[in-house]
């Protein structure tokens, strides 16, 4: 699912756009292989040491289990994986995220007071991290997984300066 086009402004310059990492969806691609494995493997068992109707049903229920599984450890992720959404833009900060009930958070840029990041030793090799803001006086807002995280950092931190400096807002990347 595309970022909605009408979330933007007609004159709102569009400088950053991002799903959370990839690296959130290693885990449900590997649940997805070994599930997989583990049924076609119980469905084999389940042919060859019962009959008739107890091999349908035993197959029938390995199935549903591996729907089931499925379903919620791998394609739910990967739906709300798809249809998160990290943009920037030259008048603030937007993240929408859902698909049946929708969040969203909106940080105009004028009022961000800080900007920090901060990742591990995998997320420096994977380029992400968390990239706090505060706003104002509110308590600091955290936004995972975002990639490519110090370049987020470095965008946001650039116009802050520049606003407090009296500077121009245009955007470098």
């Amino acid at each position: 699912m595309a970022f909605p086009r009408d979330a933007i402004g007609p004159d709102e310059d569009v400088a950053l756009h991002r799903h959370p990492h990839w690296k959130m969806l290693v885990l449900p691609a590997l649940t997805a292989l070994v599930v997989t494995a583990l049924a076609g493997f119980l469905a084999g068992v389940a042919e060859r040491t019962t009959d008739g109707t107890a091999r349908t049903a035993a197959i029938a229920a390995v199935g549903v289990a591996w729907a089931a599984i499925v379903t919620l450890r791998t394609v739910v992720p990967v739906v709300r994986w798809r249809t998160t959404h990290f943009v920037v833009t030259d008048r603030r900060v937007i993240v929408r995220q859902g698909v049946l009930t929708h969040h969203g958070t909106d940080i105009p840029l004028a009022r961000i007071a800080n900007v920090q990041f901060r990742h591990g030793v995998v997320d420096r090799m994977l380029r992400t991290g968390t990239l706090v803001v505060v706003a104002g006086s509110d308590d600091p807002l955290e936004f995972d997984d975002v990639p490519d995280v110090e370049r987020v950092h470095s965008l946001l931190y650039h116009h802050v300066v520049s606003d407090d400096a009296g500077g121009d807002r245009r955007w470098t990347s």
